[in-house]
């Protein structure tokens, strides 16, 4: 497993300012907002912050990104043909987040499959040590479309924005599957179809290339994205849960949003003793240390979606 992302502290505070500015600090509090940004512009030394980042939430059609990948495993292994119609059946999952391709996608690769892969040495985006992370545990409707879900949070189709960050991170370094891969997995979540969240926040922006996936059903609202502008290049993850998650979700886009922008602005380090109280919980496992889960019962039982 890449070792886990060393968080940069100036970055972490200047994204705790940000929230606060949004007035999404209240949320956050609550863990019913969570975020993750990496800066990958050197793609050996990633620059890292998240809030809330272990707290695994429902993420709707945001781990779709796991099915593509252990498809594209598949393929690499050669248990798979990449066909012109598996391969726009892979463009249509990540652009319009087509749920009829989605769940012929995973009856072709199946659960377990998809399962391995995410729990792989070579991955762990599902990792109970941090909390979970990606998780596929049913399709998205049709014949034979449920498994089971993940066996810390009861989710059906879950995410962290953490692991979120980290699969974006290793598709911008070229090692999800391998680089000849990567390359063709950066393409299919190339123009997205769907301008909603970050991609309706970097629509005024000319010159913006985004590589993203995102999910939505009811209050949960998730999206993803890899960006490159002006010879720079981040990744942003973001979940939350709130019927205005949305309109929310256009302002933490990445750069050159001008608010994200302000992230990267000369100023002085801000003094821990002003960072937001709250937004990391300590009994939570941390992007830069493992701590001990706490007790199963102790773990908020989320929603039972069903999608």
């Amino acid at each position: 497993m890449p070792a886990p992302f060393q968080p940069d502290e100036e970055l972490h505070a200047r994204l705790e300012g940000l929230i606060r500015r949004l007035k999404l600090d209240e949320e956050a509090g609550r863990r019913k907002f969570a975020v993750s940004l990496v800066d990958v512009t050197d793609p050996d030394k990633p620059r890292y912050a998240g809030i809330n980042d272990t707290e695994m939430m429902y993420a709707a059609s945001l781990p779709k990104i796991a099915i593509l990948l252990a498809g594209f495993e598949k393929i690499r292994e050669g248990k798979l043909a990449y066909t012109p119609e598996v391969r726009e059946m892979f463009a249509r999952i990540a652009r319009v987040s087509s749920n009829v391709d989605a769940s012929r996608a995973v009856q072709m690769i199946g659960f377990e499959s998809i399962a391995q892969t995410l729990t792989a040495p070579k991955y762990r985006f599902y990792d109970p040590g941090l909390n979970g992370g990606l998780w596929v545990g049913k399709a998205y409707g049709g014949f034979n479309d449920y498994w089971k879900r993940d066996p810390l949070h009861n989710l059906s189709h879950g995410a962290t924005t953490l692991q979120t960050a980290r699969f974006f991170t290793l598709l911008a370094q070229g090692k999800l599957v391998d680089e000849r891969w990567s390359r063709e997995l950066l393409d299919v979540l190339s123009r997205p179809g769907i301008q909603h969240k970050f991609v309706k926040g970097l629509a005024s922006t000319p010159g913006v290339n985004i590589y993203r996936k995102s999910g939505t059903w009811k209050n949960w609202h998730a999206d993803a994205a890899l960006i490159e502008h002006g010879g720079k290049r981040y990744v942003a993850a973001a979940l939350m849960e709130s019927p205005e998650g949305g309109k929310a979700l256009r302002h933490p886009a990445p750069p050159p949003s001008p608010r994200f922008r302000a992230l990267h602005a000369p100023r002085p380090l801000r003094s821990t003793s002003t960072l937001l109280r709250g937004l990391r919980a300590p009994s939570r496992p941390s992007c830069s240390r493992r701590l001990p889960l706490p007790a199963p019962s102790l773990l908020r039982r989320p929603p039972r979606c069903l999608r």
